[in-house]
């Protein structure tokens, strides 16, 4: 209640004062549109402990400090400072601190020597330390939440039963999915068995692990999406089964059929979309935005038939700015110029390393074409080389 008030309720003030207080009053809301109430409220949580410690012993911004000091309240440093001198220890510098704290505030109420030092001392057992354990920690603190006995250890033994890495053990554990569903490793275990019947190496089954949500889907749509991969003539003992499982897997049949027909649009036959699935199964996984895009590209304005792009899928799954649009302006510039054969291969320069692309394709004809180098980097069109329109 502001204080002008009070005094005119008690008559503290003689009438005139009474004025001046009013207009003083006026003038100074006036200058402060924020409402006194907010402005105290406020004011009164940006000095509380809790906040204070947030930003001054953690980095986090006044803003961010508040806001988490409705979820958590300390009223002493002893136990955060004990959380922060483990994370220290750990390798976490202060904006891993930073980044720890901001997602998970609720870390500096836990017990350091009973939930947080046994959980470090683990997964420094697994090798992880200093920057790279920092770099995980940081990425999703919500592991250190988790609970060791019930659910780190026993799941972390049945990963490294299957050659999973240590580090991509951890990045498994994150997953909410992996904590919190109790019979996971149930049905992991019925989805292993089903590809080691068809003879997939455990090290491509590992990769499958790492890339969790392929093979935690329910057991019997797995099995089908198997037979399908193998009905489409992947072989199970190259690693192409396993990225075409995992295309298979992540597209629904209804998005399936909306990708066969975006690429018949292109005037690819039935056998060329599989052959491009066998060759890339990155393609059936791709926007129908980017594959419109590279298409447009390369068949209406480079000139290439839809069945020679057809047979190198490549050429819609790498970056089209960075590599698949330089890289073929220049090869058009060099064909239409007649210092290369028309008729080139896609893949044969889009796989080339860049500095044998640049050796072979671009400084090899600079005296032919000076402004190759311009053309490979974006500078200069078709139309400024002569070549009609761009």
């Amino acid at each position: 209640m502001c204080i002008n008030f009070i005094c005119k309720r008690l008559g503290l003030f003689p009438k005139r004062w009474q004025v001046v207080a009013d207009s003083t009053a006026q003038l100074h809301f006036l200058r402060n549109p924020t409402p006194f109430i907010i402005r105290s409220f406020s004011a009164s949580n940006q000095h509380s402990f809790t906040v204070s410690y947030l930003v001054n012993s953690c980095g986090l911004s006044p803003e961010t400090a508040i806001s988490a000091s409705g979820k958590i309240h300390f009223e002493n440093p002893k136990n955060p400072d004990s959380i922060l001198a483990l994370l220290r220890n750990s390798g976490c510098t202060n904006t891993h601190i930073t980044k720890i704290v901001t997602k998970l505030p609720s870390l500096l109420l836990v017990n350091p020597e009973k939930t947080l030092l046994p959980k470090l001392d683990f997964f420094g057992s697994m090798g992880l330390s200093g920057a790279r354990l920092a770099s995980i920690l940081s990425s999703e603190p919500i592991v250190l939440m988790r609970s060791l006995e019930n659910a780190l250890i026993p799941k972390y033994n049945f990963l490294k039963s299957l050659q999973i890495s240590n580090e991509d053990a951890i990045k498994i554990l994150k997953s909410s999915c992996w904590i919190s569903c109790g019979n996971l490793e149930r049905i992991i275990a019925t989805n292993i068995a089903v590809m080691r019947e068809i003879g997939v190496p455990i090290s491509h089954i590992s990769v499958l692990v790492a890339r969790y949500h392929t093979i935690c889907q329910r057991s019997d749509k797995f099995s089908e999406n198997v037979k399908k991969v193998v009905e489409m003539g992947f072989n199970p003992l190259k690693f192409a089964f396993v990225n075409a499982l995992q295309a298979v897997c992540q597209t629904t049949e209804s998005t399936w059929q909306q990708k066969m027909e975006m690429y018949r649009r292109w005037g690819w036959s039935e056998d060329e979309i599989l052959s491009a699935f066998r060759n890339r199964p990155q393609c059936m996984q791709l926007s129908e935005k980017k594959v419109t895009k590279v298409l447009d590209f390369l068949v209406n304005k480079m000139g290439w038939r839809p069945a020679v792009v057809a047979r190198a899928p490549i050429a819609i799954c790498l970056n089209f700015e960075k590599r698949v649009a330089p890289r073929c302006s220049v090869v058009k510039v060099l064909s239409l110029k007649g210092l290369i054969k028309k008729d080139l291969k896609l893949g044969t320069f889009l796989n080339l390393p860049e500095g044998d692309f640049l050796d072979k394709y671009v400084i090899k004809y600079q005296d032919e074409i000076p402004q190759l180098l311009d053309v490979y980097q974006g500078k200069v069109g078709f139309v400024e080389l002569g070549f009609g329109s761009s």
